[in-house]
């Protein structure tokens, strides 16, 4: 099966970093207004995923969800999570570690597209 999220080895080392501080962590790209359009990195336990909002897989042991109207769009793209040096999202748990989330994307090709996994919605 072909994955939907894959990431750098920096983003699943800053990952580890940031499970050792808070414990369990989720993701959540909305691709809304300000810092929503950005990968948010938070503790599982302070995030309430909507009925509608896509799983896209787990990386490093953290979920990471996309908001529905963001996947409507990108839904044929490998996401890719990286770690770059920068100032993070100050909603963000990465915010003063000097590195940011980001997210990068990629097409899927024909036969990736045949063998695509399945993002389930989280209340369904």
């Amino acid at each position: 099966m072909t994955e939907r999220i894959s990431a750098t080895p920096s983003a699943i080392e800053l990952i580890q970093k940031l499970s050792a501080q808070y414990g369990s962590l989720i993701f959540m790209q909305s691709g809304g207004c300000c810092e929503g359009s950005g990968p948010l990195c938070m503790p599982a336990n302070e995030f309430r995923p909507s009925p509608s909002d896509v799983i896209l897989g787990e990386i490093a042991g953290a979920v990471f969800y996309m908001s529905d109207s963001h996947f409507s769009f990108s839904a044929n793209t490998l996401t890719i999570l990286d770690a770059v040096p920068g100032s993070g999202g100050s909603f963000s748990l990465e915010c003063g570690t000097g590195q940011a989330f980001i997210t990068k994307g990629r097409l899927y090709s024909d036969d990736e597209l045949k063998q695509l996994k399945p993002a389930p919605r989280y209340g369904y």
